[in-house]
């Protein structure tokens, strides 16, 4: 009976500790933008077999910019961007068709989300990728590597690569 109790005892304590562990990195976790094609269009870029980064992001982007995220980059600044602002990428394969390029199935969806306390080893942003634009397959576990590593060359605009065409 007290091997019983003391073994429930022990299977209880490693439970609330994997409990404990997963409420921790889920709080790190970037949510995915179940509505970001409904924010404002900021960017869009076709990266081809031709570019040198086709291997790792080649594909049709098109940037989307929350409203908080919308606000700064329409203004050039003032740096950083607020907690709070979101950029989605939404890539996908693409074909060329009688000179004109076409827009093929969903590669996936790339996010930036800005939190300075949460993501304060990476300039305030956390990352994520997800395959084919699934909420349910995150790719990142390191967001130092890749992609922070990626956007530290644009410090000075915090560390984002869009920019405000009118």
């Amino acid at each position: 009976m007290i091997r019983t109790n003391l073994r429930f005892a022990g299977f209880v304590a490693v439970s609330i500790l994997l409990v404990a562990v997963a409420a921790k990195s889920a709080g790190n976790e970037v949510p995915f933008p179940t509505d970001f094609r409904n924010w404002f269009a900021v960017n869009s870029m076709v990266i081809t077999k031709d570019s040198p980064l086709s291997a790792q992001i080649g594909g049709l982007h098109i940037v989307y910019a929350n409203p908080k995220a919308l606000a700064t980059l329409k203004s050039a600044g003032p740096f950083p961007y607020p907690d709070g602002a979101v950029f989605a990428d939404d890539v996908h394969d693409f074909s060329i068709k009688e000179g004109s390029y076409v827009e093929g199935a969903k590669k996936a969806v790339t996010v930036m989300v800005k939190d300075s306390a949460k993501y304060a080893s990476t300039g305030g942003w956390g990352f994520q990728v997800f395959a084919a634009g699934d909420p349910s397959k995150p790719l990142i576990t390191d967001p130092i590597a890749p992609c922070f590593a990626c956007h530290m060359q644009q410090k000075s605009v915090d560390y984002v690569f869009s920019t405000y065409i009118p």
